[in-house]
């Protein structure tokens, strides 16, 4: 499997026959974005590629957006798509890098170690001139898949709240600046604007160009523009734990793995009165 988390359109096609090599989307949009990914995974797909949807994979008893799942409830998803232990996964979704990386994130933190995300996604495989195919995925035949759950992978708002008021590690948050300073609503009902007092912003999107992650040098140099040390033990956090996911794997790219990612992110804190908000920039720490 590739040494980084991240592989190339030339990288996977050349391995695609490979029988250990399973590649998955991952599409999911935003509301606002009004896409339909499992028509577009119809439409057009990576030949052999599995549909793997965030929020079917996800805990459905909770009230908030596509939290992970008890680990015997995800091996038996797992097992009805056809993955099994020993795969090679690759993901990838339809914008290129924006939800492949939360699934990477959830298989990573069930125990799979041989997963990685397709740069650029599927515009960049057909940029590049690699085949697609339309229809419903091929059936596959179950397999036996063991979830194992990283619990020091998954931070909680009890977490969130003692590393904020310690300083003992970042909290980065991966939504735009207008969101992170709350100058424009949520848009999900009842969570209030703003952001958790002491956590820092940078907008997912300026750790890529092209809809592919920038290299380490320019990674590392975003990171320090936003005034966030990937020396430093981070945890990552966005408005429902997807795009938290990004900041998550350019920190792996850059070989500074994120401590923990917050699963209930803003959906949580922002609806939770109980949770400090602040209004405005990022203010620095005494």
């Amino acid at each position: 499997m590739a040494t980084t988390p991240l592989v190339s359109p030339e990288w996977l096609h050349e391995r695609l026959a490979a029988p250990d090599i399973v590649v998955v989307d991952g599409s999911w949009y935003l509301p606002a974005a009004g896409r339909d990914p499992e028509a577009e995974f119809r439409a057009a797909h990576i030949p052999g590629a599995i549909r793997f949807d965030i929020d079917a994979m996800s805990d459905e008893a909770s009230g908030l957006p596509h939290m992970l799942p008890r680990p015997e409830v995800f091996a038996s998803r797992m097992r009805a798509l056809g993955i099994g232990d020993g795969a090679h996964i690759v993901v990838y979704d339809g914008m290129g890098l924006f939800s492949a990386p939360r699934v990477w994130w959830m298989l990573r933190t069930f125990g799979v170690r041989d997963v990685a995300v397709l740069d650029g996604g599927l515009p960049a495989w057909i940029a590049a001139g690699f085949p697609t195919e339309d229809g419903e995925p091929r059936p596959r035949d179950r397999r036996h898949f063991t979830a194992r759950l990283d619990n020091g992978a998954v931070a909680d708002a009890g977490d969130i709240a003692r590393v904020l008021n310690s300083g003992s590690a970042q909290v980065v948050d991966a939504r735009s600046g207008s969101r992170f300073r709350g100058e424009e609503p949520e848009p999900r009902p009842g969570v209030r604007p703003g952001h958790m007092p002491g956590a820092l912003n940078l907008h997912y999107a300026a750790l890529q160009s092209d809809g592919r992650m920038k290299d380490p040098a320019a990674l590392r140099a975003v990171f320090a523009e936003n005034g966030v040390d990937p020396d430093r033990p981070i945890l990552t956090t966005c408005g429902s734990g997807v795009t938290a996911a990004i900041v998550s794997l350019a920190l792996e790219t850059m070989g500074r793995p994120a401590r923990a990612l917050y699963d209930g992110s803003w959906s949580e804190w922002g609806a939770d009165t109980a949770r400090p908000v602040e209004i405005g920039p990022a203010k620095p720490r005494d």
